[in-house]
Order: structure tokens, then C-alpha cells, then sequence
């Protein structure tokens, strides 16, 4: 799908709120011919936004996405793009989200989609958010009907819109301004501004029914909505309601992901995974490794003992052992030994974890307006907007079952062991065995209601043309989320247990707790995974947390004519609006506690703000039909916030088009911008996460004479806090996010210019139109707020070249006296954040083909920095290329019409360059790897060019009457896989990178039928 850059969005007076087109038409002029016709009748091809079957009609006044200026012509001086609801339909999404997370609007920044249901996310499982030029979503801002949405989802990392809450049937267009505009609308419209308009001029009941099926024969997807209008000389009610279901996905049914492997190589140019251990009982490189999607399972561990070795059948010493009944000799009877390959790691249940997450959601959406007469020939308005979301994401886990030293459970020849890494389950006791147990599937399920009420007046304002608008608006987010989770204190309670007289076991602390379950002897059925079914409920319990977000908004704004000018009105609009924004997230009291074992805990997030600006908009048309300045138009703004948390600034932008000549235009903008931390980033409750123990920086460092510089600087920094070198870190590492207020958490501030040049080649009409866009961005945020991972906080302490454990990021890590790692990650102010480009529009229609009209639209940017540091003093890391951030996107796409029939061929590409992804990798890998030795050591032994990438979509769009419309279609036409890489550095599911760019699902046919009654 590629969007035509260039839309009005009201084409009646009515500031941000209201549309001209009927559903499913793609905006477009009186002659569609003419792509900008002006009042005298003369047809403009010079329209300074490339594209612009979009333009107002005649007589008309039009307010564009990034201003608050009605116009008589439409003009912008911004690259502004337009997806139309028929475009949405013939490119198969099923869903406003799925179309806003397209490359399309995205341009290969990577969006949180429904593949991340196993992982910690802002907003919480199954919420989807959108974030523009690679800066996240909460530095984008989403408008429906040119009104913000607040933040949605659950758990206490509320930080933006949930694009699941869009009303997709009644969607008229969404136009997408990828510019900074916070002048305009307020703190976050940094990377830009997404507006989703309805469509206001519904007549009668429509009926919209759609279902995408994957070619896999899981994940279906079914939507069905009704849509309707009333319109009235005074009155106008239209609403909708609709109801999706997409059903989960679940990893062994993608063929793309089977079998993910290390992906080592044994030399540049070798084959992928030619350098992995290779699996005795297949001869292949071993599936699902303990690096990429395994986890240990069926597996003893004890203290290092003599053993038979599984996989070479030759005495050794072990602490990992594996059941074999048959192995009835040798010093470890009934158990033979494994190494970190050779140990079971794949359990065939976890791949029933969700791909894709299933959800479910309700939408209802009314609005209306009423010519009230009053105040001013005033129009009251009303618009609602409730939906609720049930989704689902089990989860496979893992128990670590610690037996006790002594414990009766053990059999004799193993009870009096010591391990040199007791875990939190032993109540302080040490611990002689530890059972790794494949546990099977844990549920996890999230509810979450969401409720926008607004409304308003506005109406002539005492002045000649001007208009005033009054709004009121509120929104409501209510989320529960609940999980199957382990119960340290259960666990610790089952485990110390005393054996009665006649040879069974009871819990030590029955008497205080009647309902404690003794675990099971240990033996190889539960080493297994074969536990008693009244210990499993024991140990578990389904742990309930709540969120609540509420935002409250109030605005005044005036605009109107100030006098003329040769080029026309000067346009001014002034003022002020009142936000207030509160989160209450009550996590269950378990995850208070801290008494979920080997999962994410945290406390409560609570927090409220406000936020008081004033605001101006001047546009000055300076002269226009003179020699060399056919146009010459100039835009600027001005807004001063004040946070109650944070205090004030101003943010100001100034904006410029001019056309020499009719055909040829420049634009050109500079705008700057001051956003206070969101309620999350301030306030949220420390949340727990984990790391395994083999993340601490100086366990088992390598031989002196084979270390590397780097290696070599760990280890005196290692050295100077009294570590050995022979130090072997034996416990897990806990990691704690929390928010920064206490920390000196500041406001960040920011910086976006753009230039470019736009035009129309006069090319004869006979052969069609050409329409040209070129535009260069540059955003460069500062002091930006974000939160450190536990490996990056780790690297950067212990490889610092000036070592101080109580300063840098050193300043985030605690070690106790026993060397269990602490890592707490706070929000903080990242010194720099930058992101360039180059972005070309291009489309190219004609009638001289055949009775129908030809369209070919193309849009394709070029990142040339996505970069960024965390500290003045830390080196720019500039991540452009690399799997994730792709340096090249492009969208195109083609179509024929015909009266009854529209073929339409779409593709996207995403590109990166393999120099800068190794680059990247080596140089930072959140370690600070510089040395060339490393550099090449990485290039040899790890696969993660990028490649180019393709997708393929088709549809065929035919209308039976004028009430019947049909789509079908085809998306991922060819089932492209997504590309292989190795898992180091990276997220991934199997060998593919998790990233939102690339399709993990494959093929999927669609359908959709719409028809009015």
C-alpha cells in the first residue's frame, strides 16, 4: 500500500473534526483529472505536495494535518501522506492497526505488534502502538478526528495509544504528517502526527464484512461492522459497530521458524550454521540451543561429580546429568553426564506458545453534531468511542526445582550434596539438587476497556469569518491482566518436608499451612516433567493485576482572516488548552511481594500531571501569480507548555513553500519541541526481570594470553574490586526498572528540519499526469528519555577505560558480599538521539490505457543515521542498516480501474547495508567492542547481513451494483519467509529477527464484502 502524499482534511469549516467523502472513496478534486483546481477553473499542476488528487473544491475552506489554519486551497509546506479506507481494504489489512503498522506509514521503524506476547512490552500484552522514524510511540502522536488519544493497554508502562481501540469500519482516510508539529499539537509530536479521520457524511445502514485466512490454516481473522448515518437539515448522527477475532498462531504452525539453529559459521562465506554443534541423532546442526529458543529441561544438576558422557560415552566430570534408566554402571549410575550442546534444551509443548496472539475486540463509535443557532450560528458536538479488548498469550516456562540438602526427597548417593548456587526457593537453606522440568504452558490472559467521550461548541466568533471552538474531552482505560504464575514461598514450602511413618511425605510447615503439598521424590519421571497434578495446583495460582489511565482535556481555539496580502488572507489562530493525565496500576500482591519466582514482578505504578499551554498559528501568503514567485507562502508557530512536574518552555516552528514556477516548488520547515517524561516513565513501580548468570562481565574470562584489548580491560576492572581471575559467576542476576523521578529525571527537548523540492513535468495530458516529491528530514532529540537494559548497564560498567564501581554506569550495579549481581535501570536522559534521511514520492496516472485509469504511486526513504548515545562521554552508535533498522524501505503499488473494477499489484521492500550491520554489531553490541580482532571475529563467526526483502500483495475489487462491493485478494503473495540470523545481539523467534517489518506468518488470503441495505 503506498498512501498518496497530500490530503485536505476538512473540506466545511470545521477544524480538525470533520470529512467530505463518502466510505470507501478515495479523496480526490471535482475533476479528478485536474489535481488541484483553483477558484478561477484553471487546472494547477504545481501543487506543492507531488501528489495531490486532493485538494479542496471550489469554494471551499480545508484544515491540513500540522495546522490549525483553514484555507481556501489546499498547500502544505510538509511531506504529508494519505491512506484511504478503499486503500486499506484492497491492501487486505483487516484492521486500522495492521494498516497503520504498515510499511506505508512506518517506513521500516519497528512497531510492537501482536508477535510479542512472550516478552515485556509498554502497554502490556496484545497492545499495539506506533511510532514514526525509528523514535517510538511515545514520541508520536495519534489524533482521531484531529483530537489526541490518550494511552491504553495495561500493567504500569502506560506510555501511549493503543491503535486497537480505532473504530477501522467507519475510517474515511488517515493522514499521516512524518514532521515534528509539537507547536502545533503539544509535547509528543516529535517524529510526527498520525490523524485518523471518520468518515462524517454517512447516509443509511452499510454492512462491512472481512476475513483474512493464512495459507498455515491457523490465525484466522474475522471482522464484521455496520456502519450508519443519519442526516438531518440540522442533525447529523453516524456510528459504528463493529466485533474482530483473530484467532492465536502458534509457533510449530509456521514453517518459517522450525528448527532455529545458532547460525555459527566456520569461516567468512561459509554456510549458515556450519560452525553449530552438530546432533549425534541427526547429523545436523542441533535444533533450539540454549542461545537460540531453548531451555534446559530433563536435566539433573548437582555438584560436580564423575560421570559417563552422554554424547561421547567416555568418563568425565560433570554437574549436569540426564536420566538414562539403561545406564545401570559406571560412578553415577541410572544418569550419564551433558554439556551445554548435548543437554535436552527442546521441548515440543513450548512451541505451542502464541506467534501471533489471539485477540478479541468490541467497538462502538458514535458521533454528532447539531446546528444549535445560537452563540453565534454555534454547532453543538458529541463523539464516543468504547471498545474492549480480550486477549490471551500462554506461556511456556521452566521450573528450577531445588531440593534441599538432606532432603529425604533425595536419593541417598546425591542428598548431602552442596550446589555453590542456592536459589531463592531454599528459604536460605542450601540446596544438594537442582531439577530442570519442562512445566508445560501457563496461562495468561488481559481484559482492557477503553472509553473517549467528547464534545463541543463552536460557531461564528465576533470578528468577520472568524471561528471559535470550545472542547471538553475525557478517556477512560480500565485493564486487568492475569497470569498463571509459580509462588516462591509455595515452592519453598513444598520443598522442606519431613517423611512420615509409613514412608510418605508431608510438608514441614503443615501445621501453620493445612494446605501445603509435598513436592515429589525426585526420580526420572520428574525430572521429566511428570509432576502429581495437586502439586502443580499448589505451587501455582492465577495472580490478578489492574491498570487505570485516565486523561481529561480541555481547549479553547480561535482563527480567522488578520488582512490581505498580494498572495492572500494572513490566517491567525490562537489558543490555550488543559490536559490532566493519572495512572493507578495494583499489580497483584504476589508481584508486590516479590513472590513470583523466574518471572517479571513489580510494585505499584502511581502518578498523576497536568499541563497548561497557549498556543499561536500565523500563515502569511506573502504573493503569489508574479514572475518567479508564482507561490510564496510562510507558516509559523508558537507554544508555550507548562508541567506542573516539570515546569516550562516554549517550542516554536517556522515554515516556508515557494514556487518559482508553476510545476516546480521548495519547501522547508525547522521546528523544535519540549517533552516532560510520561506518567511511565516517571512513576512506574520497580518491575523485576532476570538475567542469566553468564551476563556478568567478569565470569569466566578467557585465558589472559588469549583475551582481547577489551577482554583484557574487563578483567583489570574485574581485578580491581578483588574478584579472581578465575571468578565463575553461580547466580542469576536481578534486574529492576524503575521510573526516573527520583532519579532527576529531566524534560527532553528536540529539533526537526526538512527540506525539498516538489514538482509536476509538464508532460502532455494525452499521456498522463507526473507528479514528484524529494524531501530531506533531519530530527535530533536530546536529552531523551529512555531506560537502560541490564546488559548494557553491565558491559559499559566493567568495560570502561576510567573503571570507578561508584560512578558511570557502575552506578547502577550492586554486589553483594556473596557476588549476586543487582541491576537497577531507571529512567533516564539519554544524551543524544538522531535520525536522517532522504524521503521520494512519487505517482504517475493516465487514461491512455485502455477504458479504465492506470496509477502508479512509489515511496521510497533512505536513512542515512539512526543513531544514538547514552552519555556525553560514550561514543554515537549508529544502528542504520542493521536487520531491525533498515537503512533502504519502499512501497509501491499499481493499479487499474475500470467502472466495475479495480486490479490493484502492491509491493514493499526493505533493504540494509551488511558493512554497517557488522559495523554496528561489533562496534557497540552494548559493549563497546572497537578492537578489529573482535570486529573480524564477529564477521567470521556470526550471520547477519541483510538482505533485501520483498512482499508481494495482490486484490481484485469488482462492484456487482451500486450496493454490492467485493474484494479479494492475496497478501505475501510469493511467502516470502523473513530473513535467518544468528540470535546474538538480537530478539528473535527461530532465525528471524523480531521485528515488525518482516512477515512471520506467510501467505494469508482475503475477502471482504460490502453492501448498504
Amino acid at each position: 500500500m503506498v498512501a498518496t502524499p497530500a490530503a485536505a482534511q476538512d473540506a466545511e469549516t470545521r477544524a480538525d473534526t470533520t470529512a467530505t467523502q463518502p466510505a470507501n472513496v478515495p479523496v480526490q478534486t471535482q475533476n479528478p483529472d485536474c489535481p488541484d483546481q483553483n477558484q478561477d477553473g484553471v487546472c494547477d499542476p504545481a501543487s506543492t505536495l507531488s501528489n495531490a488528487d486532493t485538494s479542496a473544491q471550489s469554494g471551499e475552506t480545508v484544515v491540513v494535518t500540522g495546522s490549525r489554519i483553514r484555507r481556501d486551497e489546499f498547500s502544505t509546506t510538509e511531506p504529508l501522506t494519505v491512506i484511504t479506507a478503499e486503500e486499506i481494504t484492497q491492501s487486505g489489512f483487516n484492521s486500522a492497526t495492521d494498516a497503520l503498522q504498515s510499511a506505508a506509514v512506518t517506513q521500516g521503524a519497528s512497531q510492537i505488534n501482536n508477535a510479542y506476547g512472550g516478552f515485556v512490552t509498554d502497554g502490556g500484552t496484545g497492545a499495539n502502538t506506533l511510532g514514526l522514524r525509528g523514535l517510538g510511540p511515545a514520541r508520536t502522536l495519534i489524533l482521531l478526528n484531529g483530537r489526541r488519544l490518550a494511552p491504553g493497554g495495561t500493567r504500569g508502562s502506560v506510555l501511549s495509544a493503543d491503535l486497537n481501540v480505532l473504530p477501522t469500519a467507519i475510517i474515511e482516510r488517515v493522514e499521516v504528517l512524518k514532521a515534528g508539529a509539537s507547536s502545533i499539537y503539544g509535547s509528543d509530536a516529535i517524529a510526527g502526527v498520525v490523524n485518523i479521520i471518520t468518515d462524517r457524511k454517512l447516509t443509511g445502514l452499510s454492512i462491512d464484512a472481512q476475513v483474512n485466512v493464512p495459507e498455515l490454516g491457523d490465525g484466522v481473522d474475522k471482522r464484521i461492522a455496520a456502519t450508519f448515518g443519519i442526516q438531518a437539515p440540522r442533525l447529523s448522527v453516524i456510528g459504528s459497530v463493529e466485533y474482530r477475532k483473530r484467532a492465536a498462531i502458534a509457533r510449530n504452525q509456521s514453517k518459517f521458524l522450525r528448527c532455529p539453529i545458532g547460525g555459527f559459521l566456520d569461516g567468512e562465506g561459509s554456510e549458515f550454521g556450519s560452525g553449530d554443534f552438530i546432533d549425534p541423532a541427526t547429523g545436523e546442526p542441533k535444533c533450539f540451543t540454549l542461545d537460540n529458543g531453548g531451555v534446559t529441561i530433563n536435566t539433573l544438576g548437582i555438584p560436580t561429580r564423575d560421570g559417563i558422557g552422554r554424547t561421547s560415552g567416555l568418563p568425565g566430570r560433570f554437574n549436569r546429568f540426564v536420566p538414562a534408566p539403561g545406564q545401570t554402571t559406571g560412578p553415577f549410575p541410572g544418569f550419564l553426564g551433558v554439556g551445554t550442546f548435548d543437554r535436552d534444551t527442546f521441548d515440543p509443548r513450548q512451541e505451542f506458545e502464541p506467534l501471533i496472539t489471539g485477540t478479541e475486540i468490541m467497538t462502538g463509535y458514535l458521533a454528532t453534531t447539531y446546528d444549535f443557532g445560537y452563540l453565534g450560528n454555534s454547532e453543538l458536538y458529541g463523539e464516543v468511542l468504547a471498545t474492549r479488548r480480550k486477549s490471551s498469550s500462554p506461556l511456556y516456562r521452566q521450573l528450577a526445582l531445588d531440593y534441599l540438602t538432606g532432603s529425604p526427597l533425595l536419593p541417598a548417593n546425591i542428598r548431602n550434596g552442596i550446589l555453590a548456587n542456592p536459589t531463592e526457593t531454599s528459604s536460605g537453606r542450601t540446596v544438594a539438587a537442582r531439577a530442570f522440568i519442562g512445566y508445560g504452558l501457563t496461562d495468561s490472559r488481559q481484559k482492557v476497556d477503553y472509553v473517549r467521550a467528547s464534545g463541543g461548541i463552536r460557531g461564528d466568533f465576533f470578528f468577520n469569518d472568524w471561528r471559535y471552538d470550545l472542547y471538553f474531552g475525557k478517556s477512560w482505560n480500565d485493564g486487568q491482566y492475569e497470569i498463571e504464575s509459580f509462588l516462591t514461598d509455595r515452592i519453598a514450602n513444598s520443598t522442606n518436608v519431613v517423611q512420615n511413618a509409613d514412608g510418605s511425605f508431608s510438608c514441614a510447615s503443615q501445621a501453620s499451612n493445612r494446605n501445603c503439598v509435598a513436592a515429589p521424590a525426585l526420580s526420572a519421571a520428574v525430572i521429566g516433567g511428570q509432576l502429581p497434578q495437586d502439586f502443580r495446583d499448589y505451587i501455582t495460582d492465577n495472580t490478578i493485576g489492574n491498570t487505570s489511565f485516565r486523561e481529561t482535556t480541555a481547549s479553547f481555539g480561535v482563527d480567522g482572516p488578520l488582512f490581505s496580502l498580494p498572495g492572500g488572507e494572513v490566517q491567525l489562530a490562537l489558543g490555550a488548552e488543559y490536559r490532566k493525565q493519572s495512572i493507578n496500576d495494583q499489580p497483584d500482591q504476589n508481584s508486590i511481594d516479590g513472590n513470583l519466582f523466574g518471572l517479571t514482578a513489580g510494585t505499584p505504578t502511581v502518578g498523576k500531571d497536568s499541563v497548561r499551554e497557549i498556543f499561536g498559528e500565523l500563515y502569511v501568503p506573502i504573493v503569489r501569480d508574479k514572475p518567479f514567485l508564482y507561490r510564496l507562502n510562510v507558516n509559523g508557530s508558537v507554544r508555550y507548555t507548562d508541567y506542573k512536574s516539570y515546569g516550562g518552555d516554549t517550542t516554536y516552528k517556522i515554515a516556508g513553500e515557494w514556487e518559482p514556477v508553476r510545476g516546480l516548488g521548495f519547501r522547508g520547515s525547522y521546528g523544535t519541541s519540549y517533552r516532560a517524561p510520561a506518567l511511565a516513565e516517571q512513576f512506574l513501580g520497580a518491575t523485576s526481570g532476570f538475567l542469566g548468570s553468564d551476563s556478568d562481565p567478569c565470569s569466566a574470562l578467557a585465558d589472559p594470553s588469549e583475551q582481547s584489548p577489551t577482554e583484557q580491560r574487563i578483567a583489570a576492572n574485574c581485578a580491581a574490586i578483588g574478584l579472581p581471575a578465575d571468578f565463575e559467576q553461580r547466580s542469576g542476576i536481578t534486574v529492576f526498572r524503575v521510573g526516573g523521578a527520583q532519579a532527576g529525571l529531566e524534560a527532553e527537548t528536540s529539533k526537526n528540519w526538512s527540506i525539498g523540492v516538489v514538482g509536476r513535468p509538464p508532460i502532455p495530458a494525452s499521456i498522463g499526469q507526473l507528479s514528484l516529491a524529494l524531501d530531506y528530514f533531519n530530527i535530533k532529540v536530546e536529552n531523551g528519555v529512555s531506560d537502560l537494559s541490564g546488559d548494557t548497564i553491565l558491559n559499559r560498567c566493567y568495560s570502561a577505560e576510567n573503571f570507578d564501581p561508584t560512578a558511570g554506569f557502575c552506578r547502577f550495579v550492586q554486589r553483594d558480599s556473596n557476588n549476586a549481581l543487582t541491576v537497577t535501570s531507571s529512567f533516564v536522559n539519554l544524551s543524544e538521539s538522531i535520525v536522517k534521511g532522504y524521503e521520494f514520492n512519487g505517482r504517475f496516472s493516465t487514461k491512455a490505457i485502455g477504458p479504465g485509469t492506470f496509477i502508479f504511486n512509489a515511496n521510497v526513504t533512505k536513512y542515512t543515521e539512526q543513531s544514538s548515545r547514552l552519555f556525553p562521554e560514550e561514543f554515537l552508535s549508529d544502528s542504520n542498516g542493521i536487520v531491525t533498522s533498515p537503512d533502504w524501505v519502499g512501497n509501491f503499488d499499481a493499479s487499474y480501474s475500470t467502472r466495475k473494477l479495480t486490479f490493484r499489484y502492491g509491493l514493499d521492500w526493505i533493504g540494509g547495508d551488511r558493512e554497517n550491520t557488522y559495523k554496528f554489531f561489533a562496534f557497540d553490541n552494548l559493549t563497546g567492542i572497537t578492537d578489529p580482532e573482535l570486529v573480524q571475529l564477529y564477521k567470521d563467526n556470526y550471520y547477519l547481513e541483510t538482505k533485501d526483502y520483498f512482499l508481494h500483495n495482490a486484490s481484485v475489487q469488482f462492484d456487482v451494483s451500486d450496493r454490492y462491493e467485493f474484494t479479494l485478494g492475496v497478501r505475501n503473495l510469493f511467502d516470502k519467509a523473513p530473513p535467518r540470523i544468528s540470535a546474538i545481539g538480537f530478539s528473535t523467534i527461530g532465525n528471524a529477527p523480531l521485528y515488525s517489518g518482516y512477515d512471520l506468518v506467510g501467505r494469508t488470503f482475503f475477502a471482504n464484502v460490502n453492501f448498504k441495505l
